[in-house]
C-alpha cells in the first residue's frame, strides 16, 4: 500500500537519499528541512508516517515530536526517529519523547519500508476513528478531543516465549508501572487464552525451537477478538527478513535481543498507549451515538449517518491524493421473498445480510442501510482493481450460501446486484458519487442482477 511520508533532515544529502528509496516504492514524499518547516507540514500536509532526524539546529527531533505528541488533532501520527546516533541511550529516549521506532543510519531498506507500511496502516485506522468521533459529536453537541500521548498503566500483557531469561526481563520491565505481565511457552494455547482474556499487549517470540511466531501473529491478526490487540514481536540479530514479515501480517512493533529493560518498556508503553487510545475513541463514538443514527433492524448505520459522515471521509480520501471506492447494492426480487415468506423472514434477511457484509469488511469502512432493502458500503483508500475484488466477494458471500432464518424451516437463496464507483482524486460531492454508483446498479440490475458492475472516475 502507499502513504504519505515526511521527511524531515536537515542536511539535504540525507533527505534525497531517503526519498529516492520511498520514491522507488512508490511511496509519496513530503520533505522538510528544520523542526518548524515539519510541524507546519504536518498541519498542511497531514501525513501519514514522520521519518525524523534528531540533530538539528533550531529544533532538535526530540522537542519536535514532543511537540507533536502535545498537540491532540496530530498527536497520533506515527514518528520514526532516523540518525546516525545508536546509543541505547539516544534510541530509550527517542521512545520516552513519543517516536515510535528509531531507525540507525544507514537505514536497512526491508527494515524500513515494512516499519513504513506497518505504521500507515494503523495511522488510517486511527483516522477512520477520529473522524467517526467527530461525526458522532455533531449529533451530541459533545467535543473532548482525546489525546494520544496520556501515559497508561496497569498493562495486562501476554509475553509468549519459550526462553525463561527472555521471559525474566519482560517481567522486571513491566513491574516498573504495575502491569500484569502472562507468560505463556505454547502458541497453541497462548491463542486460546486471547479468545477469552482481554490483553493490552502480546508479545511473540520469533525464536521458538519447534514454533511458529508468524503463524500465530497471523492467527491472531484474522480473528475477530484479537485483531486489534498491539503484537510485539521479539527478535533476534540477523532475523530482520522475519521481522519485516511479522510487521507485513500485522505486529505493530518488536524489538531485538538483547533486550534492554528501559526500551522494551517504552515500546510497551507506547503500544498500550495507542491501544487505550483507539479504545477510548471507539468507547465514547459508540456511547456518544444514539438509536437515531442507526437501523433499528439491522444495527448499522442508516442514511442519516451516512449523510453527515460521507462528506468527511471524502475530503479526508481527497485530501490525501488516495483512491475511494462506494458501492450501492440491493436484494433481487425482495418484494418477491417478503410476498412469499412474509415481512418476518424479510427482516431476518436483511439482518443476516447486514451481518454477512459487515463481516466482510475493515473497521475503516462504512457499511449503511440506504433504505429498504438497499445498502451502501464506502471503503476509503481501495483503488479500481480491489474494488473489483472485493465487489465479487461481497456479491458471492450472499448467493453462494443459503439463508437459514430462525422463523422458517426452509433454505432460501437470495443474490444482489450491485454498482460501484472508484475515484482517484477526484472533486465529486458524496451526493454526485451516490449518484454514479446508483448509475451502475441500475445497470447491474438491467443487464441480469445478480452481478456487480463498477464505473472508474
Amino acid at each position: 500500500m502507499s502513504a504519505r511520508v515526511l521527511i524531515v533532515d536537515d542536511l539535504l544529502p540525507n533527505l534525497r537519499v531517503l526519498e529516492a528509496k520511498l520514491l522507488s516504492e512508490y511511496f509519496q514524499v513530503i520533505t522538510a528541512t528544520s523542526g518548524q518547516e515539519a510541524l507546519d507540514k504536518i498541519v498542511s500536509e497531514s501525513p501519514d508516517v514522520i521519518l525524523l532526524d534528531i540533530m538539528m539546529p533550531d529544533m532538535d527531533g526530540y522537542e519536535v515530536c514532543e511537540q507533536i505528541r502535545a498537540t491532540p488533532k496530530i498527536s497520533h501520527i506515527p514518528i520514526v526517529m532516523v540518525t546516525a546516533l545508536s546509543d541505547q541511550r539516544d534510541r530509550n529516549r527517542a521512545l520516552k519523547a513519543g517516536a515510535d521506532d528509531f531507525l540507525t543510519k544507514p537505514v536497512n531498506d526491508l527494515e524500513l519500508f515494512a516499519r513504513v507500511r506497518s505504521l500507515s496502516r494503523l495511522k488510517m485506522m486511527m483516522d477512520e476513528w477520529q473522524a467517526r468521533e467527530l461525526t458522532s459529536e455533531e449529533f451530541t453537541d459533545a467535543s473532548q478531543m482525546m489525546l494520544f500521548s496520556e501515559r497508561p498503566q496497569n498493562a495486562r500483557v501476554l509475553a509468549v516465549t519459550d526462553d525463561p531469561a527472555e521471559l525474566a526481563i519482560i517481567t522486571s520491565s513491566g513491574a516498573q508501572d504495575d502491569d500484569d505481565i502472562q507468560g505463556e511457552s505454547s502458541c497453541e494455547i497462548a491463542y486460546k487464552r486471547a479468545q477469552v482474556q482481554d490483553f493490552d499487549l502480546i508479545m511473540i517470540s520469533l525464536s521458538f525451537e519447534d514454533q511458529d511466531g508468524l503463524r500465530l501473529c497471523s492467527q491472531l491478526r484474522n480473528n475477530d477478538r484479537t485483531r486489534n490487540i498491539p503484537i510485539l514481536m521479539i527478535g533476534q540479530e540477523g532475523q530482520i527478513e522475519r521481522v519485516a514479515k511479522s510487521l507485513e501480517i500485522g505486529a505493530h512493533d518488536y524489538i531485538l535481543n538483547p533486550l534492554d529493560e528501559d526500551e522494551l518498556l517504552a515500546r510497551l508503553r507506547t503500544q498500550v498507549r495507542k491501544k487505550k487510545y483507539q479504545d477510548r475513541l471507539r468507547q465514547h463514538f459508540e456511547k456518544s451515538l444514539s438509536m437515531a443514527l442507526t437501523d433499528s433492524l439491522t444495527r448499522i448505520f442508516n442514511r442519516r449517518y451516512l449523510d453527515r459522515h460521507l462528506p468527511k471521509m471524502m475530503r479526508r480520501v481527497q485530501a490525501s491524493s488516495k483512491p475511494m471506492t462506494l458501492f450501492i447494492f440491493d436484494i433481487d426480487h425482495f418484494k418477491k421473498v417478503n410476498d412469499t415468506y412474509g415481512h418476518i423472514v424479510g427482516d431476518e434477511i436483511l439482518q443476516e445480510v447486514a451481518r454477512r457484509i459487515h463481516w466482510r469488511l475493515r473497521s475503516s469502512d462504512l457499511l449503511v442501510r440506504f433504505g429498504g432493502e438497499e445498502f451502501v458500503v464506502a471503503l476509503p483508500y481501495v483503488d479500481a482493481e480491489a474494488a473489483k475484488i472485493i465487489a465479487e466477494r461481497l456479491r458471492l458471500e450472499i448467493c453462494e450460501t443459503e439463508f437459514k432464518v430462525p422463523s422458517s424451516d426452509k433454505e432460501i437463496y437470495i443474490s444482489i446486484s450491485l454498482g460501484g464507483v472508484v475515484v482517484q482524486e477526484s472533486l465529486l460531492t458524496d451526493k454526485e458519487i451516490l449518484m454514479k454508483a446508483d448509475d451502475a446498479l441500475y445497470e447491474a440490475k438491467n443487464t441480469g442482477r445478480n452481478k456487480s458492475v463498477i464505473h472508474f472516475r
